[in-house]
């Protein structure tokens, strides 16, 4: 699994340096309450930070950078490591029950496989005010079980050609084995309207899938995009520069 995980990794990063393809790594940096990018600022990053806050599950700001090596991600470290931009996670902040509740900060892979249409995923990104978060953790043995769980979802999703793209990433450090997330950009809620609308399987793939019992991990979370906690180029702001430029932006650069 690790072989064919690093061997796709080679390959997305040869071919995906700017975000008009899926990134082939993320670190995902998790916080209770808020979190600030200043620090990014500080150190002069080039790099592409996402920030999230949640409007379902606990009150929590999410951080995604965007890398196309491992190389970046140490070069990021290097620089934010004098100023300490994410604080200390409290012991006990976070309840046993989550699924990420062991880590704070996560790297994970581009699964091009699992993704549902990646490259709209990507273009609707830069357009996005909400992202649904979808995580799974598998147990063993249980892959080709999942492959098939998101095939299935694929399918109802292409039967009623929802617009709901995703890209899926397996984390490689900082959760349990076998977990996954799935990102879904969003430009409004109405998406989730507009599916129950289209079909009321759509309901119920997703109600069927929770009540399977096969042992897979599942939870659902919603984000609100804060262009106030993102760090981004203008290259990334042109989609959309009254929203990630507008006056909920501090004045970092």
């Amino acid at each position: 699994m690790k072989i064919i995980l690093l061997a796709g990794l080679v390959v997305c990063a040869a071919g995906a340096q700017t975000l008009t393809e899926p990134p082939p790594l993320l670190r995902i940096h998790r916080r209770p309450g808020t979190a600030s990018v200043q620090p990014y600022a500080d150190a002069h990053i080039p790099l592409q930070v996402v920030g999230m806050a949640a409007i379902t599950g606990r009150p929590e700001t999410w951080l995604i950078e965007v890398h196309d090596s491992f190389a970046s991600i140490e070069d990021v470290d290097k620089a934010l490591r004098p100023l300490a931009p994410f604080g200390v996670m409290v012991e006990g902040d976070q309840p046993s029950g989550d699924i990420l509740a062991a880590s704070r900060s996560l790297i994970a892979v581009y699964r091009p496989g699992y993704s549902y249409r990646p490259e709209q995923a990507v273009r609707a990104l830069r357009k996005a005010r909400y992202c649904q978060v979808s995580i799974y953790r598998l147990p063993p043995g249980s892959e080709s079980e999942f492959a098939e769980l998101v095939k299935s979802r694929r399918i109802v999703f292409d039967s009623i050609n929802l617009d709901k793209p995703d890209i899926a990433y397996y984390v490689l450090s900082g959760a349990m084995s076998g977990t996954y997330v799935f990102l879904a950009p969003l430009d409004s809620l109405k998406t989730f309207d507009d599916g129950l609308a289209k079909a009321p399987a759509f309901a119920e793939n997703i109600a069927a899938e929770a009540a399977k019992p096969s042992g897979i991990t599942r939870e659902y979370l919603l984000f609100r995009v804060e262009p106030g906690t993102s760090w981004v180029s203008d290259d990334f702001a042109a989609a959309d520069p009254g929203f990630w430029r507008g006056t909920a932006h501090p004045d970092l650069r």
